[in-house]
Parts: C-alpha cells; sequence; structure tokens
C-alpha cells in the first residue's frame, strides 16, 4: 500500500479577513450599543433627579443667603402646619450659620406608588467647621417639597 497524503484545500486569506471584519463590525456595535444605554440611563436619571435637585438647591440657597421665608415655600404641608412662617424665621435667624452648601448626592425612589426623594447637602459654617444633612423631599401637588 502506498501512501497518499490527505488533499488539504489551499488556505484563502479572503476567509480570515472576512472573519475578521464580521466580527469588528459586531464588536463595533455591542460597543456602541453601550454607549447608546449609558447616555440613555444617565438622561433618565437627571429627569427624576433634577426635580429634586431644583429643590433642594431652592432651599439651601435661601438659607445661606438667610432669605428664611423662601426657604420656608419649600417646606412641606406638614411642617408648614407644625410651625408658622414667622417662628421658622424667627428661629433659623438665631441658629442657622451656614456660609455655603453643596449638594452631594440625590436619589429618587418609588416604592408601591410612593415617590420620595432623598438629598444629601454639605453645609459649610461660618466658623469653617461643617457636616452633611439628609433632607427628605415628597411630592405634593407635582411639586417636590422637604420634609424632615
Amino acid at each position: 500500500m502506498a501512501y497518499e497524503p490527505i488533499m488539504v484545500p489551499p488556505r484563502n486569506p479572503r476567509t480570515r479577513r472576512t472573519v475578521l471584519i464580521v466580527v469588528g463590525v459586531v464588536l463595533s456595535l455591542c460597543c456602541l450599543g453601550g454607549v447608546i444605554a449609558g447616555i440613555m440611563l444617565r438622561n433618565l436619571s437627571q429627569e427624576a433627579d433634577g426635580p429634586v435637585r431644583e429643590t433642594v438647591d431652592t432651599f439651601a440657597t435661601a438659607m445661606v443667603e438667610r432669605d428664611f421665608p423662601t426657604a420656608y415655600g419649600q417646606l412641606c404641608g406638614q411642617l408648614r402646619s407644625r410651625q408658622s412662617q414667622a417662628d421658622f424665621v424667627r428661629q433659623q435667624s438665631g441658629q442657622f450659620t451656614a456660609t455655603r452648601y453643596e449638594i452631594v448626592g440625590v436619589n429618587v425612589s418609588n416604592i408601591n406608588g410612593r415617590v420620595r426623594g432623598e438629598a444629601n447637602v454639605r453645609w459649610e459654617l461660618a466658623d469653617g467647621s461643617g457636616g452633611t444633612q439628609v433632607l427628605s423631599l415628597v411630592k405634593e401637588d407635582d411639586d417636590w417639597r422637604i420634609c424632615a
């Protein structure tokens, strides 16, 4: 018996190139899809957090500028029913000494249909010290209000 080698088809360099191009296109589309999904998620997050951030910003700016009637207007009905605007202004005028603030985090949650917000605000006091306060927010009449 004579040895006969197995016939191997000649290599086609076009096949390898075609496969690499297809793999490259698929990977590019996956990366592009990931970028688009990330942008959409960021936009959705900003749409949810934006109004909460605006309310907290209005409240904190008013507090730092010692415009306590404006700050009082950002409180929820439950807090306003417990304390009059005059009492709030008098109390804050004697106690509040923050000179700067920074909103360091905002979170909006919807649990069983109850929409709530939370914001972490870092206050800087006149003496250079400071601290972080968590402000809870609720939605009243389609507006966000600080409620504790």
